[in-house]
């Protein structure tokens, strides 16, 4: 090429992206939520020198689509962390840059983060009556903390936020209810064991934390119910750091004075007929559930253990076409979360709900945690797998209430029938 030509083309490549201009705002929104100091990560991203000496390895990590750690392909949900093509086509060309600053005094305010409540003073605020001390070696902990009865009468909970007590060594937590106190009697001061379900019937759960969750709001016409009298229990998955920890995790419950002017169901699609052959690469599992009224889907949680590959989930309507409710090509159990959609998803009477559950139980699974492979079957332990698929679903009419539930009913008696499911979370 012509000088000129080089000369031209130096003139007219675009500058390389800066921190400040182009990476601060990025990181600031979709890292520092887990990677700030105290936060869930191993280490900040905040400031300038934090995000430099990292340039590589977040270009990687990103590029390889294992962080920001986000499930699903399809389709789009609220809250979602994970990275477009440009914008990790922007953290690849800043690295290769040499991960330039640009004009220190244009870089964006950085996030602060603090132990007070995100909204604000709460109605009920609670914790774990007694810190829990966390080993520093061996494998994840599942345990369940009682709580009880914090509430002696009923109300409508609007919000949730749960806090970690220490976000090194908690990994994700889910709220349930126990109104039969059957777990008060199996915890005896420091927990009990719970990998998959709490050990009890949950009268309904009220919500989680995942890492850079933000507290958890309801639709204003579908608070959810607080039992009073019930206990509250706290499954919280811990994932030892190499050193002793101890961790007391804590909740706020916000209330509303307005009762429900929708009713929330479960549409819950599963299978209780797992039994996966050692060395089987495409173990499937399928479910359906047909909607005998107009209803609208507001959430999607999904369920399995290590050895689950992928999840689908879809719609087909009555004139045939498919609408994607759910597709995580790569599960992984240690990221699961509970997704809501932006919008309510309508869905017209007669349609066809479907789910296709994958198992891959082969050497070649990097998540199988035997070795060699071993014959898999249904159970709530760490070497058993799970199916489950939660929809979050309101008939689109309130007096089509009373049909969705029988179907429901009539769906669960028959699953009985042949063979429990547990449902996990």
């Amino acid at each position: 090429m012509p000088f000129a030509g080089v000369l031209l083309a130096f003139f007219l490549a675009p500058p390389a992206p800066t921190f400040s201009h182009d990476v601060a705002p990025l990181v600031y929104r979709k890292c520092a939520t887990c990677h700030h100091s105290g936060g869930v990560a191993p280490f900040p991203l905040v400031t300038y020198n934090d995000v430099r000496k990292r340039a590589g390895l977040i270009a990687t990590v990103t590029g390889k689509r294992f962080m920001p750690p986000w499930l699903p392909t399809a389709p789009r949900f609220l809250h979602e962390l994970k990275l477009d093509d440009t914008e990790v086509a922007l953290l690849a060309a800043w690295a290769a840059a040499g991960a330039p600053e640009g004009d220190a005094r244009a870089t964006p305010a950085a996030p602060v983060f603090s132990d007070t409540w995100t909204l604000g003073a709460p109605d009920l605020e609670a914790a774990m009556p007694r810190a829990f001390a966390v080993p520093a070696d061996g494998p994840d902990l599942y345990q369940c903390f009682v709580i009880p009865a914090p509430a002696r009468e009923n109300h409508w909970v609007r919000a949730l936020d749960i806090r970690p007590g220490n976000s090194k060594v908690v990994h994700h937590v889910i709220l349930f209810q126990d109104t039969s106190h059957t777990a008060r009697q199996r915890d005896r001061g420091a927990g009990y064991p719970c990998f998959g379900t709490p050990g009890f019937l949950p009268a309904r759960g009220l919500g989680g934390w995942t890492p850079g969750a933000a507290p958890a709001q309801k639709p204003d016409d579908i608070p959810d119910l607080l039992h009073g009298g019930g206990d509250l229990v706290l499954q919280i998955h811990y994932h030892p750091t190499g050193k002793p920890e101890s961790d007391r995790t804590r909740l706020a419950l916000y209330f509303t004075a307005q009762a429900p002017k929708r009713r929330l169901m479960d549409v819950a699609l599963g299978s209780s007929h797992i039994d996966i052959p050692a060395g089987e690469r495409a173990y499937k599992v399928t479910d359906h559930f047909t909607v005998p009224v107009a209803v609208d889907i507001l959430g999607v949680i999904p369920h399995a253990h290590y050895i689950c590959k992928s999840m689908n989930a879809w719609a087909v309507l009555p004139d045939g076409s498919r609408r994607t409710l759910l597709r995580i090509p790569d599960w992984n159990f240690n990221w699961q979360q509970q997704y809501r959609y932006p919008v309510a998803v309508r869905l017209p009477e007669d349609t066809r709900i479907e789910m296709e559950f994958v198992y891959d139980n082969s050497e070649g699974n990097p998540r199988n945690p035997n070795h060699p492979p071993a014959r898999v079957k249904v159970g709530p332990a760490t070497t058993d797998e799970m199916a489950g698929l939660h929809l979050e679903t309101t008939p689109a009419r309130a007096e089509d209430a009373e049909e969705l539930s029988q179907a429901l009913w009539g769906k669960m008696m028959r699953a009985l029938g042949g063979g429990i499911y547990r449902p996990g979370k």
